[in-house]
């Protein structure tokens, strides 16, 4: 068995895919690269896929598919892959190979066990390269560092604290018997990624280690502010999607359905904000509408998701709230070095 499968979605990702791939043949030959050619047209994505197949036999795969998106693109590799664990890669970013090592030591510990560890974390990077600027996103005041440890020893996240696609080593397994398929044709899916299936992890492992780049800085990137407006109705079909695969009433670890609940309402938080950036009546429409989908589908959670500290102070009617709102998510932006 391999000890981890990479994903790596590409979608005319030539620029840039090379590096990532790089990055990651430095973790040893127990692995496999999995590199998911997402319908490429504009470019030879295709073409270094299989070049580094045909130099990595046993290592690297190519796949082709027609266009999925980014869901759809994980989804394929998670189908595809064999090793004990499974690890997403975006075409942009890029591991670490110091970190990696002491991160793949412990892995393939987790090879040689009856029952290993469910999902392994480590910490990641805000990779500002236009800026010069790197953020690291720890967990220490989170997690224990020296043991497995379930949901019901972990500390309090911080407000700029969440477990992102960056941070997370599922295994595999688990992941395939949660049976969480990601939509397709959509972008922001990597929050259903870390949020659906953790009601299924029973065993933790945090490893201290500064292992993900992620890139931030291209101007077409889904996280850029403008690109996130005119994509509003993805934030909100993925915010929905999220809301009726988990009821959180029935988490039973109470850890665990704190960050959850905690997770939700920054989701909310971001439609509600982005809907009022431009104070039309269709968005003041959209934005009463998502938070009755929640009301009409999760009845229990409602209360406790509108009445987070974000959601009461982002909602806050007339045109001075509207100013509040975003004045505060401007702010937040400064703070947590988010985008």
């Amino acid at each position: 068995m391999k000890t981890i499968s990479f994903a790596i979605p590409c979608y005319n990702s030539a620029a840039y895919m090379e590096t990532c791939i790089k990055s990651l043949l430095s973790c040893g030959d127990d692995i496999e690269i999995i590199i998911v050619n997402d319908g490429s047209t504009k470019d030879n994505t295709s073409e270094i896929a299989h070049a580094y197949e045909s130099r990595f036999p046993g290592i690297v795969r190519a796949v082709d598919q027609e266009n999925r998106g980014h869901g759809g693109a994980v989804n394929h590799g998670l189908e595809e892959a064999k090793g004990l664990y499974f690890k997403v890669v975006d075409s942009d970013d890029w591991l670490d190979e110091t970190a990696m090592k002491d991160l793949m030591a412990y892995l393939r510990t987790q090879v040689q066990e009856d029952n290993p560890c469910d999902l392994v974390i480590a910490n990641y990077i805000y990779d500002k390269v236009d800026e010069g600027k790197q953020t690291v996103m720890s967990y220490t005041n989170v997690f224990p560092t020296d043991r497995v440890f379930t949901w019901e020893e972990i500390g309090r996240f911080r407000p700029s604290q969440y477990l992102l696609m960056h941070s997370v080593f599922y295994r595999t397994q688990l992941l395939k018997d949660a049976q969480v398929q990601l939509p397709e044709h959509c972008f922001y899916v990597d929050n259903i990624f870390v949020y659906a299936p953790l009601p299924h992890v029973q065993t933790i492992r945090y490893l201290n280690l500064d292992v993900y780049h992620y890139y931030i800085g291209r101007e077409d990137q889904s996280v850029n502010e403008k690109i996130m407006l005119s994509r509003i109705d993805q934030q909100l079909h993925i915010t929905r999607f999220m809301i009726d695969h988990v009821n959180l009433e029935v988490v039973p670890n109470e850890q665990l359905r704190a960050y959850m609940y905690n997770y939700l309402s920054m989701m909310m938080c971001i439609c509600s904000v982005f809907l009022r950036m431009e104070p039309t009546e269709e968005n003041e429409q959209k934005r009463a509408e998502i938070w009755e989908y929640l009301r009409a589908k999760r009845p229990e959670m409602y209360a406790r998701v509108r009445g987070n500290i974000v959601n009461f102070t982002t909602n806050f009617p007339s045109p001075a709230g509207r100013a509040l709102a975003l004045g505060g998510y401007h702010l937040a932006q400064k703070i947590f070095k988010f985008n």
